[in-house]
């Protein structure tokens, strides 16, 4: 699947004729005889257009031995279903489906099929708005911009820990507050553990847990919260209802953790430490090492681990089980802002890491220690599953704030990235102290 994040324009009278255009011609051909598809007779595919579009893009396809009765009729773009609109033996009018990708446009019809010579290519929109916060540093809770953080209170807050549960719920780590936050699916910003301006160590429930520099946050499958916390170095998980209980002391400062959903393990990376260790009932072990500052953390369904190595300006990949070590993308040492094939991209300075449901990776572009606005990467980058090419999701190298879709958007540090089971993705946007949406089609 190739994945090209930009904004395709078009004319909104293009879209007109082109439907006006394709009606009359299916109205016309509607009127031949021969209206059904021949059985083991060959099916062709001469022309399609457009060929590039987004979701709900009408794409007409001239061929032979088609059918005009549409029930019959499967059309699908790199593996995913179109609508489809009209039909008869020489035509097909067909809707591209949402997020459907790049790839092979196939007809099908009963056990006969088609596929087209080159690839449609799909052009996705991410549109970025803010979920909560308003750009000052400061605590309240509240809907939306009602809701304060503070995540650059001090310039050297670094906190990544971002995660969604299955129902929607977004969890925060808040170091300016030395608290866990919890925003619904309404939008409400509360404490789920910790009190605000009471910072230290106490496990207890909700506003009686104490928590100092909380970076690094993680749901697991069982649905509690994990977070991690450099100055106390503990490793803590927190029930839905706010309980937080030490699992593990840690060996090092813990900076960010992830969940094996296979089998409820936990990593925490060390980024003083260059190391990523696993915990295992209540056991501690160094799994991967000789890091340079590996930061954000994720994890695939199939267990293989990513880290963004934010002294080296890679993103590692470690085989499930074994910890084979690959650079999927990024020129160690070489720092900058280049999108392309894994080997050829240059990131400067990662910090955050996202796994979606499908293996792709999402980058937070910014860790540089102070949130720097002249750091090249002020964005969310996207690393293609498997093929590692690297698309920038929302953002650019310049720092700012705006809503808008792909690279009109603007962040400042943007430090931590989560994605949820439908593909939205939400951002710890550090120097405008809020959390984005970023929504893709």
């Amino acid at each position: 699947m190739f994945i090209q994040f930009t904004t395709m324009t078009r004319s909104l009278y293009s879209y007109i004729f082109i439907g006006i255009a394709a009606a009359a011609v299916l109205a016309g051909c509607s009127k031949d005889k021969d209206l059904t598809h021949a059985p083991g007779q060959p099916m062709t595919i001469s022309d399609y257009t457009p060929t590039v579009g987004g979701l709900a893009t009408e794409v007409l396809i001239t061929g032979d031995n088609f059918s005009s009765d549409t029930s019959e009729i499967i059309v699908t773009i790199n593996g995913n279903r179109c609508a489809i609109v009209n039909a008869n033996t020489k035509q097909i009018m067909a809707l591209v489906p949402r997020k459907c990708g790049s790839g092979k446009l196939v007809v099908k019809i009963g056990k006969d099929s088609v596929v087209s010579s080159s690839d449609f290519n799909y052009i996705f929109t991410s549109k970025v708005t803010t979920y909560a916060g308003n750009g000052k540093a400061g605590f309240a809770n509240g809907v939306g911009k009602d809701a304060m953080f503070s995540f650059n209170g001090q310039e050297w807050y670094r906190s990544m820990g971002i995660d969604v549960d299955d129902d929607g719920n977004v969890y925060v780590a808040d170091p300016g507050n030395a608290c866990i936050r919890k925003i619904d699916t309404t939008g409400m910003v509360s404490v789920l553990a910790g009190s605000p301006g009471n910072s230290g160590f106490a496990e207890g429930k909700g506003a009686a847990a104490r928590f100092n520099l909380p970076y690094g946050l993680a749901v697991g499958k069982d649905g509690n919260i994990y977070t991690v916390d450099p100055v106390n170095y503990d490793v803590r998980k927190i029930t839905p209802d706010g309980m937080a209980t030490v699992l593990a002391w840690a060996q090092q400062p813990p900076w960010e953790v992830a969940v094996d959903k296979r089998n409820n393990d936990l990593y925490y990376t060390s980024v003083d430490g260059g190391k990523v260790w696993r915990v295992k009932d209540g056991q501690q072990t160094d799994v991967i090492s000789d890091l340079s500052w590996p930061a954000g953390i994720g994890i695939d369904k199939a267990g293989n681990i990513y880290v963004a190595c934010n002294g080296s300006n890679v993103i590692a990949r470690f085989k499930a089980d074994t910890y084979e070590k690959s650079i999927i993308a990024g020129q160690d040492g070489s720092a900058g802002y280049v999108n392309g094939p894994g080997a050829s991209a240059k990131f400067a300075s990662p910090w955050g890491l996202g796994v979606d449901n499908d293996g792709n990776i999402y980058v937070a572009g910014n860790g540089t220690w102070n949130g720097s606005t002249s750091n090249p990467d002020q964005s969310i980058r996207f690393i293609e599953a498997n093929t590692w090419i690297v698309k920038t999701l929302a953002g650019s190298g310049a720092a700012g704030y705006t809503e808008g879709t792909g690279e009109a958007a603007a962040f400042s540090s943007p430090n931590g990235v989560a994605i949820d089971k439908k593909g939205v993705a939400y951002v710890i946007d550090k120097n405008n102290n809020c959390i984005r949406k970023i929504v893709t089609e």
